[in-house]
């Protein structure tokens, strides 16, 4: 279901938008919230709902691991996008699970019209890292 008032948003949104996502604003090209589910000092897994406003979508990056690893989304509410490098971008829409195994070159957001939220859980892997990269360009995100 598509949501773009943001009041009504917030209100479906079961695992709350949470706070404006400071610490990640470079990887995003629009707004994007935080909302730490699961996040206990010392354990390797952690889970956030990330909400994304219309529009906005995280640049390319991959995850990284010796082992293991990776990361599995939930989808919520609203719809967006999920695309691999060289493979089609897949519609999102609440009730979808995407799993990304280490290694793989992606991003995710919100659809142009939605707003849009999924729960990213944290795969635990030896040695996982993040690598952000390229901005996905808007004739990329507009073609879609």
């Amino acid at each position: 279901m598509k949501y773009m008032d943001k009041d009504v948003f917030t209100k479906v949104d079961t695992f709350g938008v949470g706070a404006y996502n400071e610490a990640y604003k470079a990887y995003f090209t629009k707004d994007s919230f935080l909302n730490p589910i699961h996040n206990h000092k010392g354990e390797p897994t952690g889970v956030s709902n990330v909400t994304f406003e219309p529009g906005c979508r995280n640049n390319w990056h991959i995850h990284h691991a010796q082992s293991g690893g990776g990361q599995m989304l939930i989808c919520t509410f609203g719809e967006g996008w999920y695309q691999e490098a060289g493979k089609e971008a897949i519609s999102l829409h609440e009730g979808m699970i995407i799993t990304i195994a280490s290694g793989v070159k992606h991003w995710h957001g919100a659809k142009k019209d939605s707003w849009f939220s999924h729960l990213a859980y944290a795969i635990p892997g030896v040695e996982a890292y993040n690598e952000w990269l390229e901005v996905v360009s808007q004739e990329d995100y507009d073609a879609l």
